[in-house]
């Protein structure tokens, strides 16, 4: 006899505060909301080139981290559900912009690639570690906050990287 198909929906909120009293360090505080509430400082700054002190990581950093941790936490927590076993699990992202500033005119961004190379350290069937990738792109709100197909994922499967 299987499960009724249900669906449970959840809301997943955070707040966040900042303030600059001079130069380019941001000192921010982030609420996370009920049912698990949490609160962090998170401060940044820029380094000297911009004209800050480095007193802080650049606010990029949050935002590949986040990325990065996001999908991770995914992958162990869908792993888990989907009963597929994996071992240590190792991943590389790199984010991409492009900026363009013509003259003395404000700079302007645009995203080039995220691509995030994921070694599962399992041994289990490819196609069950492909199924585990898709999950956890599908469950991390970081990634479902971007552009859809911005980010590139490759899966390690042996000695060799393939695009998932």
């Amino acid at each position: 006899m299987s499960e009724p198909d249900t669906m449970t929906r959840f809301e997943v909120i955070f707040d966040a505060e900042g303030i600059n009293a001079h130069k380019f360090r941001n000192d921010v505080t982030v609420h996370k909301h009920p049912p698990h509430p949490a609160t962090v400082e998170l401060p940044t700054d820029e380094g000297p080139k911009h004209g800050g002190d480095g007193t802080a990581p650049y606010p990029l950093a949050y935002f590949a981290s986040g990325l990065t941790a996001c999908t991770m936490t995914q992958l162990r927590a869908f792993s888990k559900r989907l009963g597929i076993t994996i071992g240590t699990v190792r991943v590389k992202t790199r984010c991409h912009w492009q900026g363009e500033q013509r003259g003395g005119a404000p700079y302007e961004s645009a995203p080039v690639a995220f691509t995030m190379d994921i070694d599962l350290g399992s041994d289990a069937p490819e196609s069950d570690q492909r199924r585990l990738v898709a999950a956890a792109q599908k469950g991390c709100f970081v990634e479902q906050s971007l552009k859809p197909g911005l980010v590139a994922h490759r899966l390690k499967i042996g000695e060799r990287w393939i695009a998932v």
